[in-house]
């Protein structure tokens, strides 16, 4: 176990020498491999005996990032350009500010500085991305690392499912969310009940965090697929290693067995098929989707009250009345009444994951809804806003972008799209991994687009 603590700090060093030498793109070696198994290197840092390091541990990121967001602002060689996404996210920025100076809700200052962190860091992610040259970032370096850890994330899955164990019960990750987290084991497995679907079944996370944390690294993944591996002209040039890639993230969507992120996956394909106007793709989609309708239907109409198994699990899905659709409508409920009561919010660290530790937690189970509840309806909009532009920007530029522009385009197209889904049903800005990737990409397309000059082909 002790290869995850390595890679993680390996991957660190590695970064900071890159940065250090003049390569500030290096630092997605780091958001790619050492992201990717945060929590299980931090776990295995904690059975190790390591308890005291593991704060230095985790302020690598943000150690990392705001390193490499200050140098690229103080090395601007021309004044930039900004969009009106960059002043919505700034303004989203600005308005989270102010309710951790402010002493609005019940937490002390140093805990709404926690929670702004963790409700607004990523933005800091968005410009140290935004103020990248593009030009200096080799975008097809760095999609085959995530190609590479897609294969392997999907290798170490293979060997969860033959061995019926999650790896998370190995690395210590249950002794290591409690100590840090004050969550208790709970479920089957003695991890959480997010390992475990209805029914028994196993939900496997590979490496991350947790399998709704795999289940969105295999959206990312995805889409990451679908833009290396496009051309120009929309034609899929995928190799044997692509291949690979592409079956390991079908195994993880699979194995993680979350639904938002699974119906999510088959729609990143629609979507795609839609955009590379690739008519078989969305014929089949249409053809396999009544197909499943019609099986869905059948298996209802043979349904046994005492029966169980995945015809249960459907069946309760749809109607939901197994325990997981109860939790997100007793979350969603509970945090829809509180915004009706107080729009403006409760204040930083009053929904999500501070919350939870803290065991003072109001709604959740919905990125939107954790927003809203912290830092009212206002922030939401904002939020919102901010993603719907990012379709429609993407949409508006992905015909006029060519080479590796156009294959930034196409994964932040499908990654915002991919997400939506899951953002109704967990938090997915608390995902390192998940949150930092997504928004690094968003801020380097937006700088892509706002380029002084005509976009030029970004380096291989």
């Amino acid at each position: 176990m002790f290869i995850f603590l390595l890679i993680y700090i390996i991957s660190y060093f590695v970064t900071f020498r890159e940065v250090l030498k003049g390569n500030r793109a290096g630092v997605l070696i780091f958001l790619i491999f050492g992201l990717s198994i945060y929590t299980t290197a931090m776990s295995v840092a904690f059975i190790l005996g390591m308890k005291d390091l593991i704060p230095i541990f985790q302020f690598f990121k943000e150690i990392l990032i705001l390193s490499v967001l200050v140098l690229n602002i103080v090395t601007l060689r021309y004044r930039p350009r900004f969009h009106l996404i960059d002043y919505i996210i700034f303004a989203f920025l600005l308005y989270t500010i102010i309710y951790a100076i402010l002493p609005i809700g019940e937490l002390s200052f140093v805990n709404r500085l926690i929670a702004l962190k963790s409700t607004s860091f990523y933005i800091v992610v968005y410009f140290t991305g935004r103020f990248f040259d593009p030009k200096t970032v080799y975008v097809n370096k760095y999609f085959n690392y995530i190609i590479l850890l897609t294969i392997a994330a999907g290798a170490v899955l293979i060997v969860e499912v033959l061995m019926g164990r999650q790896l998370q019960t190995l690395t210590g990750y249950a002794d290591y969310s409690y100590y840090f987290f004050n969550f208790e084991p709970s479920g089957s497995f003695g991890l959480s009940t997010t390992f475990e679907s209805e029914g028994g079944y196993r939900r496997f996370a590979s490496f991350f965090s947790n399998p709704l944390e795999h289940a969105a690294a295999t959206l990312l993944a995805l889409s990451v697929i679908a833009g290396l591996y496009t051309s120009d002209d929309n034609k899929f040039n995928i190799n044997g290693i692509g291949l690979m890639a592409l079956g390991a993230s079908f195994l993880s969507i699979l194995f993680a067995l979350s639904r938002a992120p699974l119906a999510s996956y088959f729609i990143i394909i629609y979507v795609y098929a839609l955009i590379t106007k690739r008519k078989a793709i969305t014929n089949t989609i249409h053809i396999a989707f009544a197909m499943v309708v019609i099986y869905l239907a059948y298996l209802f109409s043979q349904f046994d009250k005492n029966h169980s198994g995945i015809i249960e699990v459907i069946m309760h899905t749809v109607d939901f009345s197994n325990t997981s659709s109860i939790g997100h409508i007793e979350q969603w409920v509970e945090g829809i009444v509180a915004m009706i009561n107080n729009p403006l919010g409760l204040g930083l660290g009053s929904s999500g994951r501070v919350a939870g530790t803290l065991g003072e937690n109001v709604g959740g189970e919905n990125q939107f809804i954790i927003i809203g509840v912290q830092v009212g309806i206002i922030a939401i909009c904002l939020y919102l806003w901010v993603y719907i532009m990012f379709i429609r920007t993407s949409l508006k530029w992905l015909p006029v972008l060519k080479g590796k522009e156009r294959k930034v385009c196409i994964t932040v197209l499908l990654m915002k799209i991919g997400f939506l889904i899951p953002l109704f049903t967990s938090e997915v800005e608390s995902s390192s991994y998940i949150s930092y990737m997504n928004w690094f990409l968003s801020g380097l397309l937006i700088s892509i687009i706002m380029q002084p000059k005509t976009p030029q082909t970004l380096p291989v």
